[in-house]
């Protein structure tokens, strides 16, 4: 059983913190609604995954290091990496909003700025001055996004965080707006080369990987970024003086994702259903989740920053379909642990 263990953590998926953006933005998207059984729920399971995927990490970064070096410094497998700050500041968001734990948060916040410093600049040098590059197909996935997420995530929690500092409050809500503007530019970049593979590229169904759901996932997570500086927005006066240009913005990145939802169904159609490709457990299922999720709660919260009360109609269907993706996921996760691990535990 401890090779089993061994070897499943040297294989690590770099990503696997999308499990916890996942339950923390559907935690949230639940509270708001008022599934406060639901939210609490999975409140106590993010806290759960987040202590067991940060010693898994931490074992990996001990006993397998060169292999963790070389995912970052990939074009596949690099930007999973980012779902550390992401997870660790949704769930600083999910311990605010649910669970009044501010003073975790904060420490949480720290941390997360810290990780996006080091993961963003590490993965971007690696990609840039590396010799053999991967062809534009290979290289560029949905999961690219991850970096524009995780940038939109640090604004999100140092925002929320805001009203509870004694000093400093415009300098903070000051950095949160320029993380905003540039998880922007990053999702900008970045949609533009993903669009340019869809509709120009050869597209194969097999190459059609949950992740491309970020597509969606990246605006929705911009659009609570903004929606949540708008709401604080009497806070700072740089931010009350522009806040008619935020909510522009913010609503043109809502309906890009409210776009994208249409698109990402037909397409998972095509390859699950036309094309038959088996749905197995895969860990990048969680950023399939992740999306729905945040397009629950981002919407949510875009109705009340705009004070567009019949836009709630829209939370108060997805959520189900939300609720639904995280259960089918985790159902697949327990089954493929007791699977793999324990059964193959047996047979040794």
């Amino acid at each position: 059983m401890s090779s089993i263990i061994i070897e499943k953590i040297k294989s690590l998926f770099s990503g696997y913190f999308a499990l916890v953006m996942a339950t923390g933005a559907l935690s949230i998207g639940t509270h708001l609604i008022g599934m406060e059984a639901i939210s609490k729920t999975l409140l106590f399971i993010n806290i759960f995954a987040y202590i067991i995927l940060w010693i898994l990490t931490i074992l990996r970064m001990i006993k397998f290091f060169p292999e963790v070096l070389a995912d970052i410094t990939s074009h596949a497998n690099g930007p999973g990496f980012f779902t550390l700050v992401a997870g660790t500041c949704v769930f600083g968001s999910q311990l605010i909003i649910v669970a009044g734990q501010y003073e975790v948060a904060r420490y949480l916040w720290f941390l997360a700025i810290i990780l996006w410093v080091l993961i963003m600049y590490t993965f971007f040098t690696a990609v840039t001055i590396r010799k053999n590059k991967p062809t534009f197909a290979e290289g560029i996935n949905g999961a690219w996004l991850i970096a524009a997420v995780a940038t939109q995530s640090v604004s999100i929690l140092g925002t929320l965080l805001s009203p509870y500092l004694y000093l400093g409050v415009e300098v903070v809500l000051f950095f949160t707006l320029c993380m905003y503007f540039l998880g922007c530019m990053l999702y900008l970049n970045i949609i533009t080369l993903i669009f340019y593979r869809f509709t120009f590229l050869d597209f194969k169904y097999e190459t059609l990987t949950p992740p491309y759901w970020i597509n969606m996932g990246a605006v929705a997570i911009t659009t609570l970024a903004g929606a949540t500086l708008i709401m604080h927005a009497e806070s700072f006066s740089l931010l009350n003086e522009i806040t008619p240009f935020l909510k522009g913005f913010t609503l043109f990145f809502w309906i890009t994702g409210t776009w994208w939802i249409p698109l990402l169904f037909i397409l998972m159609i095509w390859r699950y259903l036309y094309n038959h490709y088996p749905l197995t457990y895969d860990p990048q299922l969680w950023g399939m989740v992740f999306p729905l999720a945040m397009y629950t709660t981002s919407t949510y919260q875009l109705s009340e920053a705009l004070s567009l009360p019949f836009l709630k109609v829209i939370p108060n269907f997805m959520v189900f379909i939300a609720i639904f993706a995280w259960v089918f996921v985790f159902i697949r996760l327990f089954s493929h642990l007791i699977k793999d691990v324990w059964l193959k535990g047996r047979k040794a």
